[in-house]
Order: structure tokens, then C-alpha cells, then sequence
């Protein structure tokens, strides 16, 4: 789902899978659906697995790793600075 107010994302990964190091401009919460993963936030790794949920802020780099096969839920929401 995707519109002007945020976007909500379903990824699957792969053990050994991820996506690379970077930033967004709006606050993200990542729900591990299924599995376990290493979410790195500012250069520090926390490690999640199901049912555990974690904020990445907004213009903080951030990088996930897959340690096993997982799922993840992600929901950006746009705020606006009014």
C-alpha cells in the first residue's frame, strides 16, 4: 500500500539476504513477521525475530541483515512539519 500519507511494505528475505546501508526522511517501524534478522540503526546491530518490532528514525542510516529466512513488515508514515 502506498499513498501521500506513508506506505506500508511486505519483504521477504533469504538467509544472507538484506538491504544495504542508508537513509530515509521519515521514521520507519519494522515488524518481524517471521524469522530473525539483524537491523543495524546508526552503525549499532540489534537483533530481532518474530513478533518484535523496532523504530528506525528518520535520517538515521540503517541496513537489515537475514541471519535465517525472515519476513518483515514495514510502515512509513509521512508526517508533516505543520
Amino acid at each position: 500500500m502506498k499513498n501521500q500519507s506513508g506506505n506500508v511494505t511486505l519483504f521477504s528475505f533469504d538467509k544472507g539476504q538484506g538491504l544495504s546501508e542508508h537513509t530515509a526522511p521519515f521514521d520507519a517501524l519494522v515488524q518481524i513477521i517471521e524469522g530473525k534478522a539483524e537491523i543495524i540503526i546508526g552503525g549499532a546491530p540489534h537483533l530481532l525475530e518474530t513478533g518484535q518490532i523496532i523504530i528506525m528514525p528518520a535520517n538515521v542510516s540503517h541496513a537489515v541483515y537475514a541471519t535465517e529466512r525472515f519476513k518483515m513488515m514495514l510502515t512509513m508514515i509521512r508526517g508533516s512539519n505543520d
